[in-house]
């Protein structure tokens, strides 16, 4: 291969990563927020009452860069955080709570980790092409 060539196949590879990174990182976030939605289903997480919560746990917008893309998983639910990392105390609202941990995002995170890689490799291999 001749420097030229070379040249032009890095040229075309820095074009299409910044696509193909951002594809994988919008599949991961919707397969991640699935695995906690699933998780946040019952125990060892928090039980279901009404769906609302799990419901609430979506991706953000993906935020695209030139070169790759990132993108936030989480819910505007105030005690989202109590769930998960559980809480003893008197609230705000002078509310006490003696609540145990019921941990469903940490239990999704080697998946999504996972996920992530698989796709990261997935678009390294479409650009080689």
């Amino acid at each position: 291969m001749t420097p030229d060539e070379l040249a032009a196949r890095f040229e075309h590879a820095a074009m299409k990563i910044g696509p193909a990174i951002q594809k994988g990182v919008e599949h991961t976030a919707e397969l991640g927020a699935a695995r906690i939605r699933g998780y946040a289903s019952g125990r060892p997480g928090p039980n279901v009452i009404s769906g609302d919560y799990r419901d609430s746990w979506q991706p953000a917008p993906i935020r695209r860069f030139p070169y790759g893309a990132s993108c936030t998983i989480g819910t505007e639910l105030p005690y989202g955080r109590r769930l998960e990392f559980g809480f003893t105390g008197t609230d705000s609202l002078g509310r006490y709570y003696d609540q145990k941990p019921l941990p469903h995002v940490q239990p999704a995170l080697p998946y999504i980790e996972q996920t992530l890689m698989g796709q990261m490799r997935l678009a390294v291999s479409e650009v080689l092409l």
